[in-house]
């Protein structure tokens, strides 16, 4: 059987191997550009914003494998638009790549309501864009709390934190306006001390506005209050009222001024 192998000398069947073997190593060398579509190339085109039944269509028609890598959500892009690929437009790469591509989705995702009652307008502007929510509209209640979330509105009704909502929704919210409704009559500070006054005017939501302090004053916590604005009393001598939340400017000077001694009638809380 092997008799046209065994009757020639060796030399020859050694020189055959090495011409054989030459043949299938460079049939394999040309088989691997065929296979590797060696020195064919393409230039990536440009899909970024557009949808992604558009972005397949040109890539495939250049000559690329389209897969979908990942889905997002943007509120501020069309659903279904390409965001991303990969490689980017303008790379040269060899046909028949895989362009890898990631989308805006169709449909938000659920995400839960943070709590923002009780943050300054700012910071809640920003929670709420951190959590992919956007700041809706504003409106203003009587509360000595400035700007402060009183409460947190989603389509006209209060919003729990915690609830299930959509990614991108938007947050109405209703912040104080600085001025309680709480109505009561002016407190008289004069012949108090500083200190003291200020701390009862801290536990009825008021605050000290303008300070006048005569010259030689050392220690202004425990020098007295000899004047007011607003007064106890108007040009009738009849009670100020005043809202949390407002102002009392003062003036101090070192010795007891005289205080007054009208006491106010139990006034009623009026709100508004």
């Amino acid at each position: 059987m092997f008799n046209f192998i065994t009757h020639r000398p060796l030399w020859v069947n050694i020189l055959a191997g090495i011409v054989i073997a030459v043949v299938f190593f460079f049939i394999f060398i040309f088989s691997l550009n065929w296979f590797t579509h060696h020195d064919q190339s393409k230039t990536v085109p440009q899909v970024t914003g557009k949808s992604f039944a558009d972005a397949k269509e040109i890539l495939e028609k250049s000559g690329f494998e389209v897969e979908i890598q990942d889905s997002i959500y943007v509120d501020t892009t069309k659903a279904m638009q390409v965001i991303k690929q990969v490689p980017d437009a303008d790379e040269v790469v060899k046909v028949n790549r895989t362009v890898y591509l990631t989308i805006n989705r169709s449909v938000p995702p659920m995400i839960d309501m943070p709590n923002i009652v009780g943050f300054s307008y700012r910071s809640a502007e920003m929670a709420l864009r951190n959590a992919n929510l956007r700041p809706g509209d504003t409106t203003f209640k009587a509360d000595f709390a400035k700007n402060a979330v009183l409460e947190q509105r989603y389509e006209g009704s209060t919003i729990k934190p915690g609830t299930r909502i959509r990614m991108g929704s938007t947050i109405d919210m209703v912040l104080g306006d600085g001025v309680g409704n709480r109505q009561f009559v002016v407190p008289s500070l004069v012949g108090m001390t500083y200190a003291e006054a200020k701390a009862l005017l801290e536990a009825n939501g008021l605050a000290f506005g303008a300070k006048i302090i005569e010259p030689g004053i050392q220690d202004t916590l425990n020098a007295y209050i000899y004047r007011q604005r607003p007064e106890r009393f108007d040009d009738e001598k009849k009670f100020r009222y005043i809202r949390s939340g407002q102002l009392i400017d003062i003036w101090l000077q070192t010795e007891k001024p005289a205080v007054d001694t009208a006491v106010a009638p139990d006034p009623e809380v009026a709100n508004q």
